[in-house]
Formats: C-alpha cells, sequence, structure tokens
C-alpha cells in the first residue's frame, strides 16, 4: 500500500476522500497524523490554494500529498463567497455564523434567483517539488434556500438544494452525495487518473 497525505483536517472532507480512494490501494493518512501546521491559503483561486495546500503537506510530510480547496458560489452574490466559504464570515467563522450571513444576504433574492455551485478543485503531488501536479475539478448546480433542511453533510449542506433530487444536500444520503458532488466528481476524475 502506498502512503498518501491528505492537506486537511475537515473530518467530512476526510471521510469523503478516504472512502474513494480507498479501492485504489493508497493507505490515507491526515496531515494531522504528522502535526503539519495549516499554510496560509493565499491563492485567489480554488487551484492556486489546493496547490499550496498539496505542496505543504508534501514538504513536511516527504509523502504524496492530496489537497482539495472548494466552495460555494452563488450567482446573485457574484460568485461569493467563492475561494472564502470558510470564512465567509469572518476570522471566527463557523458554519452556523457562514450559513446565517448567506442567508441575510439572500433573504430579498427570489428563489429562482439563488442559484448556485459547489465547486472543488483536488491537486495530487507526488512530491512538493512535482514540476506537473494532477489537477481535477468538480461543479455541481443548485440553489440556495433560507432555511434549513437535513441534518447530513456540513458547511452549506443544509441551504444547498438539489433541483434534482427535490431535496438539499444534507438530505441526502452520503453514498448519493458522493456519486453527485462536486468533490466526488473531481475525486472520480483523480482515481481515473492515478489508476492509469
Amino acid at each position: 500500500m502506498q502512503k498518501l497525505v491528505i492537506a486537511s483536517g475537515n473530518q467530512g472532507k476526510l471521510r469523503e476522500l478516504a472512502a474513494l480512494l480507498e479501492p485504489l490501494n493508497f493507505e490515507v493518512h491526515t496531515q494531522a497524523e504528522f502535526n503539519v501546521p495549516d499554510v496560509p491559503e493565499t491563492g485567489t483561486t480554488f487551484v492556486e490554494n489546493a496547490i499550496i495546500k498539496a505542496r505543504h503537506a508534501a514538504e513536511v510530510t516527504g509523502l504524496p500529498a492530496v489537497a482539495d480547496d472548494s466552495g460555494i458560489e452563488v450567482d446573485a452574490l457574484d460568485g461569493a463567497p467563492g475561494v472564502y466559504s470558510a470564512r465567509f464570515s469572518g476570522a471566527d467563522a463557523t458554519d452556523e455564523k457562514n450559513n446565517a450571513l448567506l442567508v441575510e444576504k439572500l433573504r430579498d433574492v427570489p428563489e429562482d434567483e439563488r442559484t448556485a455551485r459547489y465547486r472543488a478543485v483536488i491537486v495530487y503531488m507526488k512530491h512538493a517539488k512535482d514540476p506537473s501536479p494532477i489537477i481535477c475539478e468538480g461543479s455541481w448546480e443548485g440553489r440556495i434556500v433560507l432555511e434549513p433542511q437535513g441534518a447530513g453533510g456540513f458547511g452549506y449542506d443544509p441551504y444547498f438544494f438539489v433541483p434534482t433530487h427535490g431535496c438539499t444536500s444534507a438530505e441526502l444520503s452520503p453514498e448519493e452525495k458522493n456519486k453527485l458532488s462536486h468533490r466526488g466528481q473531481a475525486l472520480r476524475q483523480l482515481v481515473e487518473k492515478l489508476s492509469q
């Protein structure tokens, strides 16, 4: 089994990533197991931030690293929160505060104009100086509802309505979410590329 470090401390992401990478015979470790400190996400795009995180984890651990950067883009907010999704409500952001701010900003926007998408970029680097990292992207269309629905998922999931399924992301089973989600799409691309 090949060791691989995931450059994230987010437990929700780790579960999703580990489940999808398992069949490829990767022994998945979190960066926390190696005391890898968080690195400032100074990029202005999901791609830049994912590369920054993967390079940092590979540098500190000496292992191949996978990092993702993802967020939600709301059309009525000109694509915000975007790369700032995790810290939308400020330095002491929490899912609750971020969702409250999102709802507040969209309160007067008609339902059909609250279109949004989740976007994910996943980067795999063989080592810290990898000149050609594998970059995979996925996006998942939906719209924002103003009342939370469902108890699954994390982040903006209770407010992200999936029209094709008539429910929010938080109401989907983890298996169904992995099939549909931005991260699931990007990860399947990664699995495909790594298995070649």
